[in-house]
């Protein structure tokens, strides 16, 4: 599980430099062409957070407290 942690803060990391670089392009088409691997990077992180939250709740239910 921490392996899928780290690899999901650098699926984040990855995301955030693409749009750094996006946002700070001057050329239309290098903006169009960080563009596209940043969406990419975002929706993979989100499906992998996704993922684990699924995991963690099939491993560990939701209980309410003093049940």
């Amino acid at each position: 599980m921490k392996d899928m942690q780290v690899r999901l803060e650098k699926l984040r990391t990855d995301a955030a430099e693409c749009a750094l670089i996006r946002d700070l392009a001057t050329d239309p088409k290098k903006r169009e062409l960080f563009a596209k691997p940043a969406e990419h990077l975002t929706v993979l992180a989100f499906e992998v957070e996704r993922a684990l939250g699924d995991s963690h709740s099939e491993i560990a239910p939701d209980v309410p407290p003093g049940a």
